[in-house]
Order: C-alpha cells, then structure tokens, then sequence
C-alpha cells in the first residue's frame, strides 16, 4: 500500500511541474512498482492522472490561467476517440502493447529534453517562423477563434484521446507541445489548460473501463490518492522551481525507464 502511495505521489508531482509527463509515467510505474500488465494499469494511470489534473485545472482558472474554450473543444474530440483507444486495448497482447508504449515514451523523451535545450536559445532563431494559427488577443485575454485554429486543436484532440485509451495516458505529452506549436499562450496557461484537457479526456476513459469491470480499484485509490497529494505538493512548488532543469531530469528519467520497459517486453 505505501510503494502505491509513494507511486502516485511521484506521478503527481510530475504532473503539476510538466503538464505532462505524470500519465506517461504512471503506467510503467505500476508495471514495474505493482506487477500490472499494461492493460491493467492503463485504468488505473488514467484514473489517477485524471483526478490529479482535475485538481490542477481548478486552481488554474482560479489564476485565470485556463483557455477553457479550446480546452472543451480538444477534450470533446478526445473524449470521442478515447474508448476507440481502450477497445484496441483491451484487445492487445500485452508484449507489442508495452514495446509500442516504450517508443512513444522514448519519443516524448527526446522531445522534452529538446525543447527544454532549445529555451536558452536566442528569440532571434524563432522570428522566421510563420505565427500560430490559435493567437491571444491580448485586449480580450481570448484566443482569436478561426477555421485553421479549430482544425488544429481538433486534431490535437484525436491524437490525445486515442493514445489515452490506448496507452492509459492523459494526453498531456500531447497536449503540451501541440499547444505549444499551435497557440502564442504562455508557459503557465499553457500547463493549466493541459490539465484542464487531461481531465476532461480522462473521464471517458475511466468511465469506459469501470464499465467493463477492467479496474483494480484495490491498487487505484491508494494510488489516487498519492497522485492527488503530489499534485498539491508539486502545483505549491513550481513556481520556485527551474522549468528548463526540471523539464531535463523528465526526460532523462522517461528515457531511461522507457528503455527499461522495452527491455522488459523483449526478453
């Protein structure tokens, strides 16, 4: 009970320092911490990561920090496609399910330690680059809805929906660069409106997999409540913490965990 706990608080910590990064992380936490298969702690990741990022996303709109419109709008979509994920789920074997779920990981890895390498760079190497279809209208504090913003956080939605029944994820490694990409927010609403989205993407999933009697609700409510705790702890501390070190130590750490779960499905 208290590996559980101590699994979910790290997946909360992760989760309000990145936005990220707790849901990609919590499922082989349990594979390895529990002894769960992967379609096992996909359920129970989701469930954790979701109420931890519920919490997260009220105290963002408390700051005003949450773009809720778009977060409504990527989390409609990904809530449509998260049962797809969890269909395909439930009808793979656990091997190729964890060998797939290692290279995403790996690839988030890269990801997040590149765009944590490139922050120090100057603002001259980004002038080049063609604006962002979702822009702030810094006079309302809303983004400017149009046709090619709609598309492009739609699609966001499909990739972050899927992958969360799929893999038991959040979708916040997702969301954090896709909003990232597509919008001119700020770090801090950029965190807080990933957050709102995971909650939001999760319930489909968490709703789907009760239904079905795949939760373990033994492990998934000690772990909960371990992420709920390290959301609280890690939401109190970012603001003193340095984002590019922090986003650095995820990726090494991902990776390395990554190479381990394939490591594990292989032999």
């Amino acid at each position: 009970m208290i590996i559980i706990l101590l699994l979910g608080l790290t997946v909360g910590i992760i989760l309000a320092l990145t936005g990220a990064g707790g849901g990609i992380l919590a499922v082989p936490l349990l594979v390895f911490g529990a002894g769960l298969s992967m379609a096992e702690a996909g359920p129970i990741g989701l469930l954790a990561v979701g109420l931890a990022a519920t919490l997260g996303a009220v105290m963002g709109l408390k700051s005003g920090m949450v773009r809720y419109k778009a977060a409504m709008l990527i989390a409609g979509v990904g809530i449509v496609c998260s049962p797809c994920g969890l269909w395909l789920a439930q009808r793979s074997p656990n091997r190729p399910l964890s060998v797939v779920f290692s290279m995403v990981l790996l690839y988030v890895a890269f990801k997040v330690y590149q765009r944590s390498s490139s922050d120090s760079a100057t603002p001259v190497a980004y002038k080049t680059l063609p604006p962002p279809p979702c822009q702030l209208d810094l006079g309302r504090g809303k983004l400017n809805w149009t046709a090619p913003c709609a598309r492009a956080l739609a699609l966001s939605g499909v990739v972050a929906g899927t992958l969360s029944g799929l893999l038991g994820v959040g979708g916040g490694f997702v969301m954090v660069p896709a909003l990232q990409r597509y919008t001119d927010l700020t770090t801090q609403s950029v965190v807080a409106t990933s957050l709102a989205v995971i909650a939001l993407v999760s319930i489909g999933g968490v709703a789907a997999s009760a239904a079905s009697g795949h939760m373990q609700w033994a492990i998934a409510l000690p772990f909960s409540a371990g992420a709920l705790a390290g959301m609280i702890v890690g939401r109190m501390a970012a603001s003193k913490l340095p984002g590019q070190h922090l986003q650095k130590a995820f990726a090494i750490v991902s990776a390395l965990v990554a190479m381990a779960l394939f490591t594990k499905a292989i032999f």
